[in-house]
């Protein structure tokens, strides 16, 4: 009788362009989505990767870009969380890393981006006058970010109680 487990594939049986496809596709719906398209590639990069690090250097001959495009793209990717960048000890470089349980990390950090809008939006409401038809459209625009953040909340600590976190 045939196993129902999927077969495991070793990175040497792998098909790299394969791969390759699955990153620029993946990278793709993320762009399409508002995230950066370049910081994508990267984050996707290093989700295929067995090493687990990578230098600039290295991910910029993956991707077939310059170092630089890669400095720009880590840089906003650590700045939300989703990797992070690690001294490489005895050397001057550094590698790009995903942290432990990043979607849980970053859905966390992504709670706070709904509060600060939720805030800046009560103050809108202040500015217009929660009576009039601007104040009661921005009064429901914070009422929804408070909700979503609270809604994340929530949900993230799901995940992370399933996870076994």
């Amino acid at each position: 009788m045939p196993s129902k487990r999927p077969a495991v594939r070793r990175a040497q049986d792998r098909d790299a362009a394969e791969v390759r496809q699955f990153v620029e596709n993946m990278s793709m719906t993320l762009a399409d989505s508002g995230f950066p398209r370049m910081a994508a590639r990267v984050l996707v990069a290093l989700l295929t990767t067995d090493e687990g690090a990578l230098t600039a250097g290295e991910l910029a001959d993956r991707l077939g870009v310059s170092p630089a495009a890669i400095s720009g793209a880590a840089r906003y990717l650590v700045h939300l969380g989703l990797v992070e960048r690690v001294p490489v000890p005895g050397s001057r470089r550094d590698v790009y890393r995903l942290p432990d349980d990043t979607w849980y990390s970053s859905g966390m950090s992504a709670g706070s981006i709904y509060t600060a809008l939720a805030r800046a939006s009560a103050s809108g409401v202040a500015a217009l006058g929660p009576r009039t038809p601007a104040g009661k459209r921005v009064a429901e625009m914070r009422d929804f970010f408070v909700f979503v953040e609270s809604e994340l909340h929530d949900l993230v600590e799901r995940w992370h109680a399933q996870r076994g976190g």
